[in-house]
């Protein structure tokens, strides 16, 4: 008996949500709606998903990344996460009818794509996309389909804090894939529009990229980055802390 009670709690803490997911949003059946499986699957990324290289770490046979504007969402510092014990604050998305983004849109090639993505976005649900409140920066038509973006909640979304801040490592994953998307297709200002439409932006930033809280392998446009930062929002970049 005492084993078996032992069994149960095992298994109940291994599925327990984690990194400030909130339990009822997990288990909401609402939060992942069935997809329509003869209709072809589209994400829309607007945070690390802009980044080739870190959307193909979830899945490597996803289509390329094509930039769009997005209608009736809006972007912002809003999703606080543990990470060691260690306070971050990621990009979120909340459904906001004056608001628009911009980002981009993959085609997902197989059925077990969107449960790797629904995986990785652990803590955001995957909200429907009007065809009409898409745009596409390119000379395509929206496809048919059905689109897909992560979202949170009003009642989880937060602001940056110190024990939450921004960080430098993730912010350049951020700005990085705008940047690729930028001269990838030629797009002026795209870069400069992914900080623009993004909200809560805040003094509570720490320079990370010495000992980065959130880990990549990859050389990144640092400079230009901060170029960018420096002169679109000057106030907060200038009060970044530097973490040795």
């Amino acid at each position: 008996m005492i084993k078996s009670i032992f069994y149960i709690l095992s298994i109940t803490f291994l599925i327990m949500p984690f990194n400030n997911v909130n339990a009822s949003q997990a288990q909401d059946i609402d939060c992942h709606p069935k997809i329509n499986p003869k209709l072809p699957q589209y994400i829309v990324g607007y945070g690390s998903l802009m980044r080739e290289k870190s959307k193909l770490d979830t899945d490597k046979n996803v289509g390329i990344n094509i930039p769009v504007t997005i209608k009736g969402f809006k972007r912002g510092w809003f999703v606080v996460s543990e990470q060691s014990n260690v306070g971050i604050i990621y990009l979120g998305v909340v459904k906001d009818k004056i608001s628009s983004l911009n980002g981009v849109l993959f085609k997902l090639n197989n059925d077990k794509s969107i449960s790797a993505y629904d995986s990785r976005e652990l803590g955001y649900c995957r909200a429907a996309i009007e065809d009409k409140n898409i745009k596409l920066m390119t000379s395509q038509s929206v496809m048919k389909g059905q689109y897909w973006i992560y979202v949170i909640s009003d009642k989880d979304r937060h602001s940056p804090s110190k024990r939450y801040p921004i960080v430098q490592s993730y912010t350049d994953i951020f700005l990085s894939g705008c940047f690729e998307i930028e001269e990838k297709y030629h797009l002026n200002n795209f870069a400069k529009e992914c900080v623009l439409t993004t909200s809560n932006w805040s003094s509570e930033w720490v320079n990370d990229r010495i000992k980065p809280r959130r880990v990549h392998n990859e050389q990144l446009a640092t400079a230009k980055i901060d170029n960018l930062l420096a002169a679109e929002i000057p106030t907060y970049f200038s009060s970044i802390k530097i973490l040795n």
